[in-house]
């Protein structure tokens, strides 16, 4: 399968998953004045930190591919693993707005975000297998520090909803803000490749 399929398909999933996300805020039926918003809140709040992760996935999603130079069955498969926790996001994001960030709320959203990283993970492990270690992807991640600092971050937050809630919800929003930071490796290593030997 050629890449710009797969990152049709993945583009329209992504697409979708902001859509529903949005559309699980009602809109309060009133006397049309600001105080009805108040409610509406946690659900805005849990909503905007949703909508940057998605965000961040597909930003980095989109560069990851655009290095691969082959897709294989295994990838798709990946690819698909990641969607499918990435799809659970519009409900784990309602259930923790709807219910003002309870402690299990935060619980379900650590773990949607722990596993969709980990399926992310396997997804480049996929490509670099593939493209081999010497790979655009392979020299653009090299130690990949925010990778492998994702995880523990997310048990922490998953942890820490059972006894500090707010302390998870710090420690979702801090991560968010690590990858939200511009990571321009892989455009800087495509660059330098496409430059060739005039690019040193």
């Amino acid at each position: 399968m050629h890449k710009g399929r797969l990152e049709a398909f993945s583009d329209g999933v992504l697409a979708i998953i902001i859509t529903i996300m949005v559309l699980e805020i009602k809109v309060p039926h009133g006397g049309g004045t600001l105080a009805e918003l108040k409610p509406l809140v946690p659900v805005a709040l849990s909503y905007l930190l949703s909508f940057i992760y998605i965000g961040i996935y597909w930003n980095n999603h989109h560069h990851m591919l655009s290095s691969a130079t082959r897709i294989s069955g295994a990838v798709l498969w990946a690819n698909l693993h990641l969607l499918f926790w990435l799809s659970l996001v519009p409900f784990a994001t309602d259930w923790m707005g709807e219910n003002h960030f309870a402690p299990a709320t935060l619980t379900l959203y650590g773990v949607v975000l722990l596993l969709a990283g980990v399926a992310y993970w396997v997804l480049q492990r996929l490509i670099i297998r593939d493209d081999g270690p010497d790979s655009t992807l392979a020299h653009a991640i090299g130690k990949d520090l925010k990778g492998k600092a994702s995880p523990p971050l997310y048990m922490l937050g998953i942890l820490a909803s059972f006894w500090q809630p707010w302390l998870s919800g710090a420690v979702y929003v801090f991560v968010a803000l690590m990858w939200l930071i511009p990571d321009r490796r892989i455009e800087r290593t495509l660059a330098r490749k496409a430059a060739g030997p005039m690019g040193h």
